[in-house]
């Protein structure tokens, strides 16, 4: 089995604040444990749009000085701090690959848009960063991206294509949530008085619960995702309470959960129902 101190995860995110939304929990559980973390980011997030309440910010997105990827590189320096993550890498180098935005925008078609660029090369600057790093363990988004962003469906395709064939990777996990804890979640919310507006059940994109392999308590660690979450100022705001909840500029409320849910994707199984590492 491997020890505490020779355990290495890697995990591959699109954008600045990817990795605290949808990991933050398990990146600081592993990286308290004393496991050697590390972040591939791809993009800057450079077509994020600003939270209503810092309109003095409004001036940074991409339609105007577009500057606001180099100002979400401080928001993700901070919360890689709160988080405790030990190594962090921008794919390519920093603004090597521009956030895409949604399918059908003009930002899909700028020179460096991470879907415009070439998936071979975006395998081999992550079979690099692999070979670097030697992570034991690998995670990153689904088929789908998590909620179809294609940039998210991109960084899929990539560590798909690069972390099962390298030499240290013995597990790959696709980070999901839970359909049952979001669905409770949520009638906690509606339960009590959230400043937004609480979505119905099946607004949210969640995963079948029979389908999900790996289910980590991460309720220890929900302070540090917290203050990671808070890092990420210009894209969302947060909120404490019994169920504690984030809204991104949409200002649909989403419940933080105390379990972080995988599907493994690449390995072997025995041992990973309730630990990442677990049986390696």
């Amino acid at each position: 089995m491997i020890s505490p101190v020779s355990r290495r995860l890697l995990f591959v995110h699109a954008h600045p604040d990817d990795e605290s939304i949808t990991t933050g929990a398990s990146i600081a559980r592993y990286a308290a444990e004393g496991a050697e973390v590390v972040v591939v980011t791809c993009t800057l997030g450079e077509e994020g749009e600003v939270m209503p309440g810092l309109s003095e910010l409004e001036g940074l997105r991409a339609h105007a000085a577009d500057q606001l990827g180099g100002y979400r590189v401080t928001e993700l320096r901070a919360a890689c701090a709160a988080l405790g993550v030990s190594r962090h890498r921008y794919l390519g180098g920093t603004g090597r690959w521009r956030d895409s935005g949604m399918a059908g925008t003009p930002s899909a078609s700028h020179p460096r848009a991470f879907t415009a660029g070439s998936a071979e090369e975006q395998a081999g600057q992550l079979a690099e960063l692999l070979d670097e790093f030697r992570p034991q363990v690998v995670v990153t988004y689904d088929a789908f991206g998590g909620y179809g962003h294609p940039d998210h469906i991109r960084a899929h395709e990539i560590t798909m294509a690069a972390a099962p064939r390298a030499q240290s990777v013995e597990r790959v996990f696709h980070t999901v949530t839970s359909r049952s804890a979001v669905r409770a979640g949520l009638a906690a919310l509606r339960a009590g008085a959230p400043a937004f507006d609480v979505p119905e059940d099946d607004e949210l994109p969640t995963t079948p619960d029979e389908e999900i392999t790996t289910v980590l308590d991460v309720a220890a660690y929900l302070p540090a995702k917290l203050a990671a979450l808070r890092a990420h100022a210009t894209q969302l705001a947060v909120a404490d309470g019994a169920v504690p909840y984030f809204a991104l500029t949409n200002a649909i409320a989403q419940p933080i959960l105390a379990k972080d849910c995988f599907v493994l994707a690449h390995g072997l199984a025995e041992g990973a129902s309730d630990d990442l590492f677990g049986g390696l």
